[in-house]
């Protein structure tokens, strides 16, 4: 099974749908450890994004994946807008002048995705960054394409994978961005980010 633009531009509605309803959830999660504007700055950009959307409805996936990193990233305060444009502008090169992508395609997108994030950012996997969400996920994608699973059991894999991630970061203490001011003060709080991309993933389910 393949995802085709419809189903990315439904997943990027979806997405921008689902975080102006965690707007609040994730500064929350923001205020504990950072500027207590995530929420805000997310729901900022993807509302950008929205508005771009219809000048490149009928491009190519690369092309739509790009324009998202663009606006994220002029639209997006503090760290957010560089890593999650970064991360659209990677998956875009990657896929560019896909009409389609089949499960292997959206395995190669999210490694693109995530090795932007961890080379902008500068993190990995226990520094309590989106970093700790997103690995596990492109892991768990990767294997249960490999294994010859459904497309939509993949991204079920990769969204709990993201979520047991996204979990996992309560305990840590933050060596990156504006939460390891805090040192061991950053404990016993969720990364705001790894929830985010926990959202956008779990997005997908309901994106076709």
């Amino acid at each position: 099974m393949a995802a085709d633009r419809v189903c990315i531009l439904a997943w990027l509605r979806r997405s921008a749908e689902v975080l102006h309803e965690q707007r609040d959830y994730l500064t929350t999660l923001d205020a504990a450890i950072g500027d207590a504007d995530h929420g805000i700055n997310m729901d900022r950009g993807f509302t950008a994004v929205m508005d771009k959307l219809p000048s490149v409805a009928e491009a190519d996936i690369g092309t739509i994946l790009k324009t998202v990193g663009t606006t994220l990233v002029s639209t997006v305060g503090g760290a957010s807008g560089p890593l999650y444009g970064t991360a659209f502008l990677r998956a875009g090169t990657a896929l560019a002048g896909r009409q389609e992508l089949q499960p292997a395609d959206i395995v190669t997108g999210l490694e693109a995705a995530l090795e932007g994030i961890k080379a902008r950012g500068h993190a990995q996997v226990g520094e309590k960054t989106m970093v700790d969400a997103l690995s596990p996920a492109v892991e768990a994608l990767k294997v249960a394409v490999a294994s010859g699973e459904s497309l939509e059991e993949a991204l079920y894999a990769a969204g709990a994978a993201a979520e047991a991630g996204m979990q996992a970061t309560i305990p840590l203490v933050a060596t990156k961005g504006r939460a390891s001011y805090l040192g061991e003060r950053s404990a016993d709080h969720q990364d705001p980010g790894a929830t985010s991309v926990t959202l956008l993933l779990r997005a997908a389910l309901n994106g076709k």
